[in-house]
């Protein structure tokens, strides 16, 4: 097994131990990251209703039409802020994050922190 398949599996072993902590309810919905080498989605979900509420990645014409970030960091803030904006615009004020398995820091806590100063609650 190589280091990429280890470092994956341990990944996916943080995410089961905090998805059996957490859910969405449709009261706070979950807010969920994902981060690849190039790209970041993030997306709200219900999970009462097995529903995904709103949906925003780097591949999204919105975020293309920004132009040029300075550093992939800088591109998830402002997913996370778009991503805000969508969910108040929507009514949905409070979630609940889930890092879905990776370390809270870099791309992932910048995308919660744009979308904290978009105005989400968690």
């Amino acid at each position: 097994m190589s280091s990429v398949d280890e470092k994956k599996q341990a990944r996916l072993k943080r995410k089961q131990r905090i998805r059996k902590k957490l859910s969405g309810t449709p009261e706070r919905p979950r807010l969920c990251v994902f981060r690849s080498a190039k790209h970041i989605y993030a997306q709200i979900i219900d999970d009462s209703r097995g529903q995904t509420m709103v949906a925003i990645s780097t591949l999204d014409p919105a975020v293309k039409d920004q132009g040029k970030f300075d550093n992939k960091v800088a591109k998830a803030v402002f997913i996370g802020k778009l991503l805000g904006q969508k969910a108040v615009t929507m009514g949905i004020k409070k979630v609940v994050f889930d890092r879905n398995g990776f370390l809270y820091h870099g791309r992932v806590k910048a995308v919660s922190d744009g979308a904290r100063e978009a105005g989400l609650d968690f």
